[in-house]
């Protein structure tokens, strides 16, 4: 993406537009579901830049230990209006989760045509600066995150330093508690 270093925002605006125009004009060949997504830009080692559509979540870790989730989980419920005012309802069903036209759990996500003018592929940012505390981002889906919490995901890997060791033990961990999603996993660590 041209500007990916001199306007982080506006590059991660226009990749994740041209991933769902992508993924909506190829669904005959890569079939009809859709995808969450978190991804991240580091700018000069000195600056951090997160974007996220669903429940894929970046978490920080700093200050010996502190989790701080930088992304938001883009959950129907709490984008209820939104969903409404373009047609679309929220069930909650007692026993269930909240979802988009009684089928998808998260309210933002790249593809899912059938749903599509109920949904949303629009990323939310947060930027960080890179602190000399900032140790380590990890950049995982929902099937992390469901089955352990922020600061139990950072207190796991903390004394891991190699990152790729520090995404395969979260990983494992993860499969090892049973989760029935998939789990992606990056870990970056700084200094």
């Amino acid at each position: 993406q041209p500007n990916l270093f001199g306007d982080p925002k506006k590059a991660m605006r226009n990749a994740y537009n041209s991933t769902d125009k992508l993924i909506l004009e190829n669904t005959r060949d890569l079939g009809r579901g859709g995808s969450t997504a978190v991804t991240a830009i580091v700018v000069d080692g000195k600056e951090l830049w997160v974007a996220n559509v669903g429940d894929s979540r970046a978490v920080v870790c700093h200050d010996g230990g502190n989790a701080d989730q930088l992304t938001v989980d883009h959950e129907p419920q709490t984008e209820r209006r939104r969903i409404e005012r373009q047609g679309g309802f929220v069930t909650a069903i007692p026993g269930d989760v909240p979802r988009v036209d009684g089928q998808l759990a998260v309210a933002r996500t790249f593809g899912d045509g059938n749903l599509k003018r109920h949904l949303s592929s629009e990323p939310d940012f947060r930027s960080l600066r890179i602190e000399s505390n900032t140790e380590f981002v990890i950049l995982a889906s929902d099937g992390l995150w469901k089955v352990m919490n922020n600061e139990e995901a950072v207190n796991l890997v903390r004394n891991i330093k190699d990152p790729q060791v520090a995404a395969r033990h979260l990983t494992a961990e993860a499969l090892a508690r049973k989760s029935k999603d998939d789990i992606s996993c990056i870990v970056i660590r700084f200094g």
